[in-house]
């Protein structure tokens, strides 16, 4: 139940943002994309803060496993890549 709830309040946000930039739902496709895009990037700014203050380095390895398959919805690296990065 809570993830509908986070949903929904989320949409409202959004919404009220939309509203606020006189931008009508649903907005056109490019806003729209890029609006998305920024989420999944944001995303992934939490693990990143989090490997930074734990005083582990952020490597191209680490990127490319931990974040490049969240944001643009390919595959993990192969179990081969994986024990490298960690």
């Amino acid at each position: 139940m809570k993830p509908y709830v986070v949903s929904l309040i989320t949409g409202v946000l959004a919404g009220a943002i939309y509203a606020l930039l006189q931008v009508h739902s649903p907005a056109p496709p490019v806003i729209a994309l890029c609006g998305l895009l920024g989420m999944l990037v944001g995303e992934q700014l939490i693990p990143l803060i989090r490997r930074l203050r734990a005083g582990q380095p952020v490597t191209l390895a680490w990127f490319r496993h931990e974040c490049v398959p969240k944001i643009s919805g390919t595959p993990p690296p192969d179990a081969d890549n994986n024990a490298q990065v960690k």
